[in-house]
């Protein structure tokens, strides 16, 4: 009994502490990054940005964030080299939203709040480098594309490469803007995500992972009295789907983010919370160097803003308007913008003040190659103004063509062969679609028409390093070629019969057994005695296409005329209808049914009548045995008399 009262009393203490935590650690972070500056004599400045959902986020669960914890563990070996805290928060505010009531129709409320840490600890010289890890619990509930997520953490972190003594081997790339606050549903998306290193480092921006850290039972890793921050690697978030990491929002286009840019676009469907995580990659010397990640929180809803600027982007390249890659450096640029009474365009040329303009959709000519930045105000120096950046790319030409090579002819390999020229190389991707269905990416396939159509509309498109691409387009004719040997034949010895081959300019029959013009597609035949004889017939085309295609014909003795004994008219189109098979009879004189009463429910005067449907004076026939009588006459003009019965099944 002692026992079962210890038990008791561990689960109602379990259970008080989990209410508490979820009164301290309710769900309340919405994202945050890290950076570093070195300082030399290897001394680093860290800050830590946290951001808080100050409107449903309890505000003792984000006090307990100030300050905040951490952990720094050298790769290679995961072992923990400093743990410690972040010190009181040099910054605590409420992020503006960026807009105002008046701008935005069905205005939501949110609040997004940030505390700013800032603090210095020195590492001593590695050859593997450093990962600093914050971690803290928990998202809010309401976020509808990861599992959980009211009981889900976040792990935030940063990596050091390795370095000597005293030498300051990098400094970490800096977000320029804050997270998002006001997202409107079926609105144009346009969020700076870019970055700068002091270093000059080259950086790359693409959609990750979100990393669990920290539960309800442990919400405050590193606090003292909670668990450790634990050491490399870290578990995933899972994502509901069909969302995933790249996919992680209801989106058409779908959410992307430029990879040389940063910039972040799309068009949210969907009202919701979704966590959204930006990597930002840090590359020198063409090697990783440092991932910096933003994790952050999207809250889409059911808003509207009444001033949208907005320029069309590239389907594969998002954030980039047009890649111009020819001589003519012209540029026409539409303009999709809503709620718009003036239009303030600038082209982004460096050289020169007169690169503006404002009409609504203008055309301007770049003087040089290069890639520019394109901006448009919508409503400038209003109260409601909008404003929208677009990369412009000028390269030199960039020209897509091929050539085919090989017999026009059904089942005959083509040959294609490209002959695309760029001055930006290299090439990058060949797309081939052969206009029959079917598709390549090499540079040069071979493919094979097997269809009867005649006209294929053939287009490649390639593309280069650097964008450009371009389309070439020719039409393929290969001639409706139908070669036939004819149909499998039961002839009578001694009758008259020619082959019927067709569908080609010249012809060879192989054997050439009892055929007197084996040249000849429609030759006539001289069998000398019964047997089985099978013929390949090879077909040429005027174009010299060549098919072969085969016939068997069989010689009876002498001719037979049979009516089956029975047949189901029931509609399944099977054995529906009853009608005299004959081989070497010419012509078919009668062919006539009876009804037990003698009454004629049916007669024909062609072999090459439908037969009987079972149906008598326009009703289905009764069933039972019916009798035929039936006259044939053959070759010799003798004629060839025969009389039967007939079951009708139903």
């Amino acid at each position: 009994m002692r026992y079962v009262k210890k038990i008791i009393l561990f689960h109602l203490f379990a259970l008080f502490l989990i209410c508490q935590g979820a009164s301290v650690y309710a769900s309340h972070t919405m994202g945050g990054d890290i950076q570093y500056v070195c300082l030399g004599n290897n001394r680093f400045e860290f800050t830590v940005t946290l951001y808080h959902d100050c409107l449903t986020g309890q505000q003792e669960a984000i006090n307990a964030d100030d300050p905040s914890f951490y952990a720094i563990f050298e790769k290679g070996t995961n072992v923990a080299v400093l743990r410690g805290s972040t010190g009181a928060a040099i910054i605590r505010q409420v992020v503006p939203t960026g807009f105002s009531n008046e701008c935005i129709s069905n205005f939501p409320n949110v609040c997004m709040s940030k505390m700013v840490f800032k603090f210095t600890v020195t590492l001593r010289p590695s050859t593997n480098g450093y990962t600093f890890v914050y971690q803290r619990c928990c998202r809010n509930a309401s976020i509808t594309n990861i599992f959980s997520p009211g009981v889900t953490g976040s792990t935030f972190t940063i990596e050091i490469p390795p370095f000597t003594a005293s030498q300051c081997i990098n400094n970490s790339p800096v977000f320029h803007t804050a997270p998002p606050q006001i997202i409107c549903a079926n609105n144009p998306l346009n969020v700076d995500f870019s970055a700068s290193d002091a270093d000059g480092d080259s950086l790359s921006y693409e959609l990750c992972s979100a990393y669990i850290g920290g539960d309800e039972f442990n919400p405050n890793p590193g606090l003292p009295g909670q668990p450790l921050i634990q050491a490399p690697p870290y578990t995933p978030v899972s994502y509901v789907p069909p969302f995933t990491a790249t996919a992680p929002l209801p989106s058409n286009p779908a959410l992307a983010i430029n990879p040389t840019t940063g910039l972040m676009t799309g068009r949210p469907t969907a009202v919701g919370r979704y966590i959204v995580t930006v990597c930002v990659k840090e590359w020198r010397n063409g090697v990783v160097i440092n991932t910096v990640s933003r994790d952050q929180q999207f809250v889409v809803t059911d808003c509207s803003r009444n001033v949208i600027a907005d320029i069309p982007q590239l389907n594969y390249e998002p954030g980039t308007y047009i890649i111009k890659c020819d001589n003519d450096r012209s540029v026409f640029f539409q303009n999709s913008s809503a709620g718009g009474n003036t239009y303030f365009w600038d082209f982004g040329d460096p050289n020169t003040d007169a690169d503006t303009s404002l009409a609504f959709q203008p055309t301007y000519t770049y003087p040089d190659t290069g890639t520019y930045v394109v901006k448009l105000i919508v409503n400038r120096g209003t109260t409601c103004s909008d404003s929208i950046t677009r990369l412009v790319k000028v390269y030199l030409p960039h020209v897509t063509d091929f050539r085919f090579d090989g017999n026009l002819c059904q089942g005959s390999p083509l040959q294609f062969t490209d002959l695309s020229v760029t001055q930006m190389p290299p090439f990058t991707f060949w797309q081939w679609d052969f206009g029959d269905g079917q598709t390549s990416t090499l540079q040069n396939p071979v493919h094979t028409y097997n269809t009867n159509i005649e006209n294929h509309v053939v287009r490649l498109i390639s593309a280069s390093q650097k964008g450009c691409r371009d389309t070439a387009i020719k039409t393929i004719v290969i001639p409706y070629f139908d070669p036939s040997a004819g149909s499998d034949t039961i002839i009578v010895k001694g009758y008259q019969f020619n082959m019927r081959g067709s569908g080609g300019a010249s012809y060879e029959w192989t054997p050439t057994d009892f055929l007197v013009n084996p040249t000849d597609p429609l030759t006539a035949t001289n069998y000398t005695s019964s047997g089985v004889y099978p013929y390949n017939l090879k077909i040429t085309s005027a174009q010299n296409c060549v098919a072969n295609d085969s016939v068997t014909i069989t010689v009876v003795d002498k001719p037979w005329f049979i009516v089956p004994s029975g047949f189901t008219p029931n509609g399944d189109g099977r054995n529906d209808i009853v009608k005299p098979i004959s081989v070497g009879y010419v012509r078919l004189l009668y062919f006539k049914i009876y009804n037990r009463f003698g009454q004629l429910v049916f007669q024909s005067y062609s072999f090459n009548n439908g037969g009987w449907d079972g149906y008598f004076n326009g009703k289905p026939a009764e069933t039972g045995v019916y009798f035929w009588h039936a006259a044939a006459v053959d070759p010799f003009n003798e004629t060839y008399e025969a009389k039967g019965d007939i079951t009708l099944f139903r």
